[in-house]
């Protein structure tokens, strides 16, 4: 199976207590923050750690009390702990006088850690019903989107008349650089693409119409050079749309500006059982946090309806990129296991058939099984980690 997120280049040795930062976000976030929280704490356990959870404010609800999404010294406290797990946030009803959402925190965080990676794992699980003919296995990739700069740089900055408006969009050789040595790391480290087992990095762009797809390209080849031992390719984003549609076992690991990223991993995530089913990560050079592809789904909130799955999976992420790769893989292991023997069904409108609670007693299920098997005690933690959850 290829690793699904992005780990360090040097990993930290496993220390005995993880410090980790919730932000548990708006709608579904609490809930879905809750399940993984348990299925973290519950992996950390059969692996002989103790789980610091601290609690972040942040979103709508904040800034509907503020006037602000992040509270005073939020962005120091996130930096400072192990890692993030972050809660989908935003509710359509606090907007700002310009009529934009109030409560997001994309450009926040984002621009505010410098996490200029955004890597979105697509995979489809054995078990797990797609919107397409593909076959568990035949979809594994990784898309890496530059998330600091691109057409999103202009959020908030944009130009707007009663008649017209405009966005610009800016891309940098330093900020593609460094996300595209990124992409080829990722690459190193998986285990290539399904078809053919070969390395790959496809850099997606635009680069027949806009100059600035043309700077990203130019340097994607640049730094491909040094790269010798993982292919590179290229399409344009409409070409890889389809693709990604038609033959996305080729795909291993894809690069692209922001903009396009955002869009093409929510096509890849109908392909693999929909947007509860697709993590991702925010990785800079110090800073790191992890979180579901999905937004807050306030309709459905408190009513048990939400897939925790993309939620349970980032915390996977975070695991990981924390040095813990054994309770990573834990995690992946039993929310794989609870799709593959049936356990877990999800309706045609992406709700898990038995609620949220139930895929996530599941799959503490299989790791009650897993710490069996490897000789283990049963009785692991299903509540909130035993340390006391320290709110701001």
């Amino acid at each position: 199976m290829n690793a699904t997120d992005a780990e360090p280049s040097a990993a930290a040795a496993p220390s005995r207590t993880l410090t980790v930062t919730i932000i548990p976000g708006d709608g579904i976030g609490p809930e879905l923050t809750r399940s993984a929280v348990r299925v973290m704490d519950a992996a950390c356990a059969m692996t002989g750690l103790d789980l610091d959870v601290t609690e972040e404010r942040a979103g709508a609800g904040v800034y509907r009390e503020t006037g602000a999404a992040l509270l005073p010294g939020a962005l120091d406290r996130l930096r400072a702990g192990d890692g993030v797990l972050k809660g989908p946030v935003g509710l359509p009803e606090v907007r700002r006088p310009d009529g934009t959402e109030g409560g997001l925190l994309g450009g926040l965080l984002r621009n505010g850690l410098d996490t200029f990676a955004n890597v979105r794992p697509v995979r489809l699980l054995p078990g797990v019903r797609a919107a397409t003919t593909a076959g568990a296995g035949s979809i594994d990739y990784v898309i890496v989107r530059e998330n600091t700069e691109g057409l999103y740089l202009s959020r908030g900055a944009g130009v707007r008349t009663h008649h017209a408006a405009a966005d610009q969009m800016l891309i940098t050789r330093a900020g593609t650089e460094r996300v595209v040595r990124f992409a080829f790391e990722q690459a190193l480290r998986r285990s290539g693409a399904p078809r053919d087992g070969v390395r790959r990095v496809t850099c997606v762009d635009k680069s027949n119409v806009l100059r600035s797809f043309a700077l990203f390209r130019e340097v994607f080849d640049e730094v491909a050079a040094e790269h010798p031992d993982v292919e590179a390719d290229h399409y344009y984003a409409d070409a890889a749309a389809h693709a990604l549609v038609t033959e996305p076992d080729r795909f291993d690991v894809l690069v692209m500006e922001n903009f396009l990223g955002d869009v093409l991993s929510d096509l890849g995530a109908g392909t693999v059982g929909g947007l509860g089913m697709c993590p991702s990560g925010n990785i800079g050079t110090d800073a790191a946090y992890f979180e579901p592809i999905h937004g807050s789904a306030p309709l459905i909130a408190g009513r048990n309806l939400a897939n925790p799955t993309s939620q349970i999976l980032s915390a996977a992420m975070l695991l990981r990129h924390c040095g813990q790769a054994e309770a990573a893989r834990l995690v992946e292991s039993a929310v794989e296991g609870a799709f593959a023997e049936g356990h877990i069904t999800i309706l045609p409108t992406g709700s898990p058939a038995a609620g949220t609670e139930a895929v996530t007693d599941v799959v503490l299920e299989h790791l009650a099984s897993a710490a069996r098997a490897r000789g283990g005690t049963p009785d692991m933690p299903t509540t909130e980690p035993t340390t006391e959850r320290k709110r701001r």
